[in-house]
């Protein structure tokens, strides 16, 4: 119960998000912007300065990192086994596969990272930002791969790839964030504050555009194409993470942390791929919503099994 309060301002500034969208307080356009200077600016910033001043010798940062890794493997492999069975019986197109596969594995970085930091401060954040280095690179290459095999008109390239890699600000901020670790002590204050200080605005910022994509409206009564990746990654991917972070010996804040990346909502980006690819994006964008207003039960539950 002590962690409710965490939760629940998490949650509150997303609904306010959800509500400035669905009064058109502030119009699509603007939310567009909006949303590129958060995920191109803000939320890079904070990435660059926790992973530049984060005290990575206390993290356990190599058990964390296969343990998330592990777990999105094995829930990305079952889901392509029981591919053929879910177009068969649950009448599945490729378009839609997609969708659940993106709504099963991929993760909300920006809702994790507010709860990681306001539930467990530096050691959280800095854990979080192990955990994106970890895995948005293999997320991408999952997510574009099942994209281009079963949704997409035509099959990007390995260079496709590459760029899709190379233009994603968390991979290059995480870079640039652990280059400036063995120089930081003789960066001027002056200099390095601006960062952290555009940093801390990213939080509320990801939180408030995380509500701006939640598409009420357009959630019809769910189907199995929408509880199944709703289970997958809500119920499903933090029961497998507690298996694989037992064989790596990960407890405390660390296994916290941890679960909490594997329990949180998929990523919003996740329909502006499905979009540019040829996935069900409407599909994509009801997972989403479901999912996050699951996550206001099943997230409290998980804390709470973990005392």
């Amino acid at each position: 119960m002590s962690a409710f309060p965490n939760l629940l301002t998490v949650f509150l500034v997303i609904a306010v998000g959800a509500t400035l969208r669905g009064t058109g307080a502030i119009v699509q356009e603007n939310w567009r912007g909006f949303e590129r200077i958060t995920y191109f600016v803000l939320f890079p910033a904070m990435l660059m300065s926790t992973m530049a001043t984060a005290d990575l010798a206390a993290t356990p940062f190599i058990a964390v990192g296969a343990t998330l890794v592990l777990s999105l493997l094995t829930v990305a492999a079952l889901l392509l086994i029981l591919r053929p069975w879910l177009a068969r019986w649950l009448d599945m197109d490729g378009p839609s596969f997609s969708s659940v596969f993106q709504g099963s594995i991929r993760w909300n970085s920006f809702v994790a990272f507010a709860m990681a930091s306001s539930l467990y401060g530096k050691q959280g954040a800095a854990l979080c930002a192990v955990a994106i280095a970890a895995m948005i690179p293999l997320l991408n290459v999952l997510a574009v791969g099942v994209l281009a095999r079963y949704a997409a008109a035509k099959r990007p390239t390995p260079v496709d790839f590459f760029k899709t890699l190379i233009k994603n600000p968390f991979i290059w901020s995480c870079l640039i964030g652990l280059a400036l670790r063995p120089i930081i002590s003789f960066v001027p204050t002056a200099l390095f504050a601006p960062l952290a200080m555009i940093g801390q605005t990213s939080l509320a910022a990801g939180l408030l555009a995380a509500g701006s994509g939640l598409e009420l409206a357009a959630l019809r009564r769910p189907t199995l194409h929408h509880l199944v990746p709703s289970i997958a990654k809500l119920v499903a991917m933090p029961l497998i993470a507690s298996f694989f972070a037992a064989l790596f010996s990960v407890s405390g804040v660390p296994l916290a942390v941890t679960l909490l990346c594997m329990a949180v909502p998929t990523a919003s980006a996740s329909y502006i791929l499905a979009k540019q690819l040829g996935g069900n994006a409407i599909l994509m964008a009801e997972i989403l919503t479901l999912q996050t207003l699951g996550a206001m039960v099943s997230m409290p539950v998980l804390l709470a099994s973990l005392g």
